[in-house]
């Protein structure tokens, strides 16, 4: 309970107002678009490494019915750390509370990263339900199970240790994109992640994240649904793994990505990192037959 305590206790330090939104997010000047659900997760608020000024965007100009923020939205570790907190982060917190006034429904799922809010399971907190896993059912009539997915990351479950070393070792990883956007941006150039480049380039870190969606897939195989979104692992994806259609949102510290759901059920993946990404329509890439439902959209310049 010493972590539900210290929860309470921060809550007023970073609790905004449901004022109108600041002039910088300018919501009738570009487009704005609507969708049925969003899916966000590991935007891990409360660190250096969070892009909160393209999530505020981001939730500003996107729409929904339903919102899902899936685990590792307050980083409670770095927190208890160090405390970070920044008037973008208050104002990502502001645009969800006015989602809810506006009568979204948002549903929190708890990660590894803000599992103090598990024990508030069950409960409302500000308008928002927090439980810590779910089945969300798609407007085509898809069962998604819905979690955050660290209970199937080994280093979390059996040697937790480990994860805060690597997350420290992350956070270092991450103030090194930071310092490579900064020059990149400089010269003209668009966003690209280091971290996420080293990440994919590793074999043992590709054969992890391979490793982590097909357990996840064949657990949601044995629990009847029809597919499964997560975040955790920072790598947004859509693709069919046997039977089961895996879903991963991706996170708000690289990729800036979030998973998205229209009124006809078609799934598909938004980037927001970089300036050029925002606000254009997507190209949509087709997933294998069974889903055609589900695509990605890319960035195409506008």
């Amino acid at each position: 309970m010493a972590d539900v305590a210290w929860f309470e206790n921060a809550l007023g330090a970073f609790t905004p107002s449901r004022a109108a939104a600041p002039t910088h997010i300018a919501r009738d000047t570009v487009l704005f678009r609507r969708h049925r659900t969003i899916f966000i997760s590991d935007t891990h608020l409360g660190t250096r490494g969070c892009k909160a000024e393209a999530l505020a965007d981001f939730l500003a100009h996107n729409d929904c019915a339903n919102l899902f923020l899936v685990g590792d939205i307050v980083d409670g570790w770095q927190l208890k750390r160090r405390w970070h907190w920044t008037p973008a982060q208050s104002q990502v917190v502001a645009e969800i509370l006015r989602k809810v006034d506006a009568g979204t429904r948002v549903i929190f799922v708890p990660g590894n990263h803000d599992e103090f809010a598990r024990s508030y399971a069950g409960r409302l907190f500000a308008g928002i339900e927090v439980v810590n896993e779910t089945i969300h059912e798609t407007a085509d009539g898809k069962r998604l199970w819905v979690l955050h997915g660290d209970r199937f990351d080994g280093v979390i479950s059996c040697a937790k240790w480990l994860a805060h070393l690597g997350d420290r070792a992350y956070g270092m990883a991450l103030r090194w994109n930071d310092l490579l956007f900064a020059v990149r941006k400089r010269l003209g150039l668009p966003y690209w992640s280091l971290s996420s480049w080293l990440k994919h380039k590793v074999k043992n870190a590709v054969e992890y994240i391979s490793r982590f969606e097909e357990i996840v897939a064949r657990e949601a195989k044995l629990r009847g649904v029809d597919g499964v979104v997560c975040g955790h692992i920072h790598h947004a994806e859509i693709r069919r793994i046997g039977d089961v259609l895996y879903l991963n949102d991706g996170d708000w510290v690289e990729s800036c990505s979030a998973l998205v759901e229209d009124a006809h059920g078609n799934m598909e993946i938004l980037r927001w990192a970089d300036p050029s990404q925002r606000h254009v329509a997507g190209r949509r890439k087709q997933i294998p037959a069974g889903f055609a439902g589900a695509a990605e959209a890319a960035a195409v310049p506008a």
